[in-house]
C-alpha cells in the first residue's frame, strides 16, 4: 500500500495517515460531514471548485478543524443527534445532523452563498450502498456511492503518458489527488485493478463493486481550484466503457480491521473468473 487518504468533509482536502481503521461503511472518519445548500442538496467541487482549497483536519471524538484561504480556522464539534435534516446525495435521501451555526456561517462566507454543514451520526443505518451493486446491509457515508475508492500508481503513470501525447499535454502530468482516492496501490501493471474482484490489504478484505466513473471534479486543480480539460478528455478517448469514463475501483469492506502504508496488497479473486457479480465492463 503506497498511501491512505481520509477526507473528513466531502469535497474538502483531507489527511494522509499512515494507518486507518476500516469500518463497514469506509475508512473511519471519511466523509462523515458534508455541505448542503438551502434545499438540502449536497454541495461538492462539481458546483464549488473553491472547496478544493479548504481543508478539514480530524480531531479526537469525531470533530474537525477547518481552514481555508482568507478565513480564520474553526473547530467544529460533533453535534448532538437531537434533530436531523433530510439531505439529497445524488437523488438518495439521507438523514444528517446540522452542525453549530458558526460552521454554517464560516462556509457561507467562504463560498459567498448560503450553505450548511451536516454530520452523519450513524452510517450503519443512514445510507445504503448504490443499490445496483449493493449486498444486503451494506451502507456508506457521504461518499458518492461506495465506501472506498482504490487507485494504482501505475495506472496514473499510464494515463499521464497518454495525456502527454494529446492536445492538452500542457495540463499534465496530473497528481493522484485529482481522483481523491482512499487507497493508492503501487507495484502493479497499468490498469491491473480492472480485473480485481476481491483483494486484501494486510488482513482486511474488500470486494470490488464496480470501476469508478469519473466526473468534472477530476479536472479541478486541487492546489489552485482552476479547471481544465484533463483528465476527462484523455479518459474519454482511452477509458470509456458503457458511456462512462473510468479510473479507479470502488470497494466495499468484507472484513473490518486496520490498514497501513506498506501493507501487502493481494488479489484474491479476479473479475475475469466471474467473481464480480452483475458487473459488465
Amino acid at each position: 500500500m503506497q498511501s491512505i487518504h481520509v477526507h473528513p468533509v466531502k469535497a474538502l482536502r483531507g489527511v494522509s495517515p499512515r494507518t486507518a481503521v476500516v469500518e463497514p461503511w469506509g475508512l473511519a472518519g471519511d466523509r462523515r460531514w458534508t455541505l448542503i445548500d438551502d434545499g438540502g442538496t449536497v454541495v461538492t467541487q462539481r458546483e464549488s471548485p473553491r472547496l478544493a482549497l479548504a481543508a478539514a483536519e480530524p480531531l479526537a471524538g469525531g470533530g474537525i478543524r477547518l481552514s481555508a484561504p482568507g478565513r480564520q480556522p474553526l473547530t467544529v464539534e460533533v453535534p448532538e443527534p437531537s434533530g436531523t435534516v433530510l439531505v439529497d446525495v445524488f437523488r438518495t435521501k439521507v438523514e444528517a445532523v446540522p452542525a453549530a451555526a458558526a460552521a454554517h456561517d464560516w462556509f457561507s462566507a467562504y463560498l459567498g452563498t448560503g450553505v450548511r454543514l451536516v454530520h452523519m451520526d450513524d452510517p450503519a443505518v443512514r445510507r445504503p450502498v448504490a443499490p445496483k451493486y449493493a449486498r444486503p446491509g451494506e451502507t456508506v457515508s457521504f461518499a458518492d456511492g461506495f465506501p472506498l475508492l482504490v487507485t494504482t500508481a501505475a495506472s496514473l503513470e499510464a494515463l499521464n503518458s497518454l495525456l502527454a501525447e494529446g492536445p492538452h499535454a500542457h495540463e499534465g502530468p496530473l497528481p493522484m489527488n485529482r481522483f481523491r482516492p482512499n487507497l493508492v496501490v503501487a507495484g502493479t501493471e497499468p490498469w491491473a485493478e480492472d480485473d480485481w474482484a476481491r483483494i486484501s490489504v494486510g488482513d482486511v478484505v474488500f470486494r470490488a463493486a464496480k470501476p469508478s466513473a469519473r466526473c468534472v471534479v477530476t479536472t479541478t486543480d486541487q492546489d489552485t481550484a482552476a479547471r481544465g480539460r484533463e483528465p476527462l478528455y484523455t479518459l474519454a478517448r482511452h477509458r470509456r466503457r458503457g458511456g462512462k469514463v473510468l479510473f479507479g475501483l470502488n470497494l466495499v469492506p468484507v472484513t473490518p480491521g486496520t490498514v497501513g502504508v506498506g501493507d501487502p496488497v493481494r488479489v484474491l479473486e479476479r473479475a475475469s473468473d466471474g467473481a464480480r457479480a452483475g458487473e459488465g465492463r
